[in-house]
């Protein structure tokens, strides 16, 4: 780091904790006398939270027995320097039994393939411990669950997990992963949209699933979801620094 580590690691921590870029940069200005600019703030969230995922998204979990997967629709500026914006989703796949948020993707189009890669990861981390998946109507479901999970829809075979549909409008809501979706759009609704590249965007909210993986306290397990997903990894007070460090490793 050329950078002081605490410098980026207080960055980070303010800019998921809701602060904007300018405002962080104003914020630096009464503790560091060499300040950095909000765009210098940016390049570190953006590369800061891929180097982490790299650590993060080959970490297996412990989890329970169903997964909760759901998307959420986001508007992006095609060009910073163009006007129109394009329809753009974020999915993910959420552990109901240790609120850990097993895999996520922000794409482009919710093509089937797009949302595969999601559910194969979330596969990836968690193994055979999955019985049951939850999903919302969305008809593709069943064929990437099958793609992902193997998931048998004839009746003479036996598939192993099951996929339990819930209709808003007929079963009410899938609560944990839309109390999940509510902490991203407290985030994200103040940025009003993101602006350029596919990449960025991208960087952003796995930055968001590492900060609500391993930094965020959950109020409805009292602790991070890390701690009972993956009890073996221990961390210091500046949780983002020791994930950095461990990713250079």
């Amino acid at each position: 780091m050329k950078n002081h580590e605490k410098k980026i690691t207080l960055c980070m921590d303010l800019y998921y904790n809701g602060m904007s870029f300018r405002k962080i940069q104003e914020h630096l200005k009464a503790f560091y006398p060499k300040n950095c600019h909000y765009s210098t703030a940016y390049r570190w969230i953006v590369k800061y939270s891929m180097m982490i995922s790299k650590l993060t998204d080959n970490l297996q979990i412990k989890s329970g027995i169903e997964l909760q997967s759901d998307e959420m629709e986001y508007h992006r500026r095609i060009c910073k320097y163009q006007k129109g914006r394009e329809q753009n989703w974020f999915v993910d796949v959420m552990d109901t039994t240790t609120r850990f948020m097993v895999s996520s993707g922000y794409m482009k189009s919710r093509t089937i393939d797009n949302m595969v890669k999601v559910l194969k990861k979330g596969k990836f981390v968690t193994g055979k411990q999955v019985k049951i998946i939850t999903t919302d109507g969305l008809k593709g479901y069943p064929k990437m669950l099958k793609k992902s999970f193997g998931l048998e829809t004839h009746w003479n075979h036996k598939s192993p997990i099951i996929h339990n549909i819930v209709i808003a409008s007929e079963r009410g809501f899938n609560h944990p992963i839309e109390r999940l979706h509510n902490s991203i759009r407290e985030r994200t609704k103040v940025m009003r949209g993101f602006h350029g590249c596919m990449g960025s965007a991208s960087a952003i909210m796995k930055g968001y699933e590492i900060y609500y993986n391993f930094i965020r306290k959950h109020q409805g397990i009292n602790c991070c979801p890390y701690e009972l997903a993956i009890p073996n990894l221990e961390l210091g007070k500046n949780r983002w620094l020791d994930l950095i460090k461990m990713s250079k490793v």
